[in-house]
C-alpha cells in the first residue's frame, strides 16, 4: 500500500544519512521528491537518479536553508516544477560539540542558524501555498537531546528545543487550515557519520537502550511516512520520540 501516492514533498539535507533514508521510503510510498543538498554534489546526482528509477518524479536542489532568500526561491522552485508542495520535512542539521565553556560564539550561532532559522525559513516559504492548497503536513526533525539535553551539546540542544516550541505554536496558527506541524525526535541513529566512532563506545549507547540497537534512517523513515500521510489526519502539535525506549 502506497501511502503518500501523488503527493510532493520538500526533505532539506538529504543527500546521506536520515535525509536520504526519508527520500528513498517516501519515494517507495509514491511521493514525488523535492530534496536539498549543501556541498554533496555527487550524492545528490546518484540519489535523484535512484529515486526517478523508482517511478515517481525526483529533483535535487543545491540550496541553505538557513539562508532565507534561498528557502524562498527554493519552494517557488518546486512548486513551478511539482505543480504543488504536501509534505516538508525540515531534516538539515550540523553539530558542533564543546562544553560551554569552550564553545565560541560562532559556534553557538551557525548551530542556532542552520538548524532552527532553516525550520523558520522553510515553513515560512511553504506556508502560502499549504495556505492555499488548505492542506499540508510539516515534519521538523528534533532530537532526543532537544527533549533532555546534553552535556557538550548546548547549541545543538538549545536549537533542537527551539524546534519544539516552534513546530507547536505553528501547529496552533495552521489547525483551522488544515496544515499539521510535528516533530520526530530521533535518538541513537546509525548512519555513515556514526561508523566512524569507536566501536567500543557504539557497544555502550547500543546496551543502553531498551530495544538494545541503534535506530537506522529507514526506523526515522517510517514515522516520517505515518506522521506525512492521511493515517495521521488528525495528529498535530505532538513530539514523536524514536529512540527505541531511551527517553523511558
Amino acid at each position: 500500500m502506497r501511502l503518500l501516492e501523488g503527493k510532493t514533498a520538500i526533505i532539506t539535507g538529504a543527500s546521506r544519512g536520515i535525509g536520504r533514508g526519508i527520500a528513498e521510503i517516501f519515494a517507495q510510498h509514491g511521493a514525488n521528491v523535492a530534496f536539498t543538498y549543501s556541498a554533496s554534489v555527487e550524492a545528490a546526482n546518484v540519489l535523484e537518479k535512484e529515486l526517478n528509477n523508482k517511478g515517481i518524479k525526483a529533483k535535487g536542489y543545491q540550496s541553505n536553508a538557513a539562508n532565507f532568500e534561498d528557502a524562498q526561491k527554493l519552494a517557488e522552485d518546486v512548486l513551478e516544477e511539482f505543480g504543488s508542495i504536501d509534505i516538508l520535512i525540515n531534516n538539515a542539521g550540523i553539530t558542533k560539540d564543546n562544553l560551554l565553556m569552550r564553545m565560541g560564539e560562532d559556534d553557538f550561532d551557525k548551530v542556532i542558524e542552520v538548524n532552527l532559522k532553516s525550520v523558520f525559513n522553510m515553513t515560512k516559504a511553504v506556508q502560502r501555498t499549504m495556505l492555499k492548497q488548505r492542506k499540508g503536513s510539516i515534519i521538523n526533525m528534533s532530537s532526543v537531546v532537544g527533549v533532555k539535553g546534553n552535556a557538550g551539546q548546548t547549541n545543538y540542544a538549545a536549537s533542537k528545543a527551539g524546534i519544539i516550541g516552534f513546530s507547536k505554536s505553528v501547529a496552533l496558527e495552521l489547525g483551522s487550515r488544515n496544515i499539521r506541524s510535528n516533530v520526530i525526535a530521533p535518538g541513537f541513529i546509525e548512519t555513515e557519520m556514526t561508523a566512524k566512532l569507536d566501536e567500543d563506545t557504539v557497544k555502550g549507547w547500543r546496551k543502553a537502550i531498551p530495544l538494545k540497537r541503534g535506530g537506522t534512517p529507514e526506523d526515522i523513515a517510517n514515522a516520517c511516512v505515518f506522521l506525512a500521510s492521511d493515517m495521521s489526519a488528525y495528529v498535530t502539535g505532538q513530539t514523536l520520540n524514536v529512540d527505541g525506549g531511551m527517553l523511558t
